[in-house]
C-alpha cells in the first residue's frame, strides 16, 4: 500500500507534532506528571485511543515499525483501524511481532515479551487522573499533586480492604512513580503493573479526551500502591495454562467452551501465543482462537 500524498506525513502538520513532542519532553523530564496538551481532532472518536494515536503520529518516523494491540489482540477493530490510519499516512512497516516493533501502541495491555531500550510503548488512557474518584475538581487535584497529598488514594484502597478483605482494583491500580507522583497506569490489569518497574522501554501515556500526556522514562522506579500488611498482588492462574500453546505465568483469558460448556484458558496476548507455536500449529490455533 503506497502512502497517499494529499496530507502531511503522519496526518498532522509539523506545528501540531512539535507541540505534542514538547509535551512529551516535559512528561519524560517529570515522570508521572500529567502534562496538558492541545488534543487535536482525529478521524476516530474520542475514547477510542485518540491520545495514544496522537503520540504515535507525533513520534513515528519513516524507519519505524509499528505494532498495535487492543486488550492483547492485534486483530480487533480498534487495532486494525489505527494501524490502517498510521500506515496510510506514513507508509511504515506494520508487524504483529513485539520484538520487531520500534513503537507499540496498546490499549489495556503491556506485551508479554519483555521490551527493550530500542522500543517505545504508547498506552491509550481514558482516565488519567488517579484522584478523580475522591476529588471531582481539576484545580483541586492539581493542588493535591503539587502538595503530594495522596491520602485520598490510600483511603480508596483502605475502603476496598474493609469491604472486601483485599484491594479490588481489577485494572488501573494506581502506581507511585519515581518516589514522587501517584499515577494512573491506564486500564492495564494488575498483572502488568510490575512490568513498568525499571522498564527498559520508554512508556508514553496519552489521554485525548482529557487532554493529558504523561510518561515513565526507562529505568524508573514504579511501585503499585499497597499497605505493608496488605501487599500488592497480581492475578494468578494456579495450575492453569493456555489451551493452545501451553504457556504458564502469563495473563490468561478465562473462556467458556461453546461445545462442552467447560471453562478454558488461553493467552490474552495473541501474538505471544502464536509465536510459541510451529507453523502447522499456528494454522489450527488461528482457526480455534476465541
Amino acid at each position: 500500500m503506497s502512502v497517499e500524498t494529499n496530507h502531511h506525513f503522519a496526518f498532522f502538520d509539523e506545528g501540531s507534532k512539535k507541540e505534542i513532542r514538547r509535551a512529551l519532553l516535559k512528561a519524560v523530564a517529570i515522570p508521572g506528571y500529567q502534562v496538558p496538551f492541545a488534543s487535536r481532532e482525529m478521524p476516530i472518536a474520542r475514547g477510542w485511543g485518540t491520545g495514544g494515536l496522537q503520540i504515535t503520529l507525533s513520534i513515528i518516523g519513516k524507519n519505524d515499525t509499528l505494532k498495535v494491540i487492543d486488550q492483547g489482540a492485534d486483530e480487533s477493530v480498534n487495532a486494525i483501524n489505527i494501524k490502517k490510519l498510521v500506515h496510510v499516512t506514513t507508509g511504515v512497516e506494520i508487524t504483529e511481532h513485539t520484538n520487531k516493533a520500534s513503537i507499540i501502541q496498546s490499549r489495556h495491555r503491556i506485551p508479554e515479551v519483555p521490551m527493550t531500550e530500542e522500543q517505545i510503548l504508547v498506552l491509550q488512557v481514558p482516565a488519567p487522573e488517579p484522584l478523580r474518584n475522591v476529588e471531582a475538581k481539576e484545580h483541586q487535584t492539581k493542588i493535591l499533586h503539587a502538595e503530594e497529598e495522596y491520602s485520598g488514594a490510600w483511603l480508596m484502597l483502605f475502603e476496598q480492604i474493609m469491604k472486601y478483605g483485599r484491594t479490588s482494583t481489577g485494572a488501573d491500580h494506581p502506581v507511585y512513580v519515581n518516589n514522587r507522583y501517584v499515577m494512573a497506569p491506564s486500564p492495564i490489569p494488575r498483572f502488568d503493573n510490575p512490568k513498568m518497574y525499571q522498564s527498559e522501554a520508554l512508556i508514553l501515556l496519552g489521554a485525548g479526551r482529557e487532554k493529558k500526556i504523561y510518561a515513565v522514562p526507562p529505568y524508573t522506579n514504579v511501585h503499585s500502591l499497597a499497605f505493608e500488611d496488605y501487599p500488592f498482588s497480581v492475578e494468578t492462574f494456579p495450575g492453569k495454562s493456555c489451551r493452545l500453546c501451553g504457556a504458564e505465568d502469563v495473563f490468561l483469558d478465562e473462556l467458556q467452551d461453546s461445545v462442552t460448556n467447560e471453562t478454558i484458558y488461553q493467552c490474552n496476548d495473541t501474538s505471544f501465543c502464536l509465536e510459541r507455536l510451529n507453523d502447522s500449529e499456528k494454522v489450527e490455533a488461528e482457526e480455534n482462537y476465541v
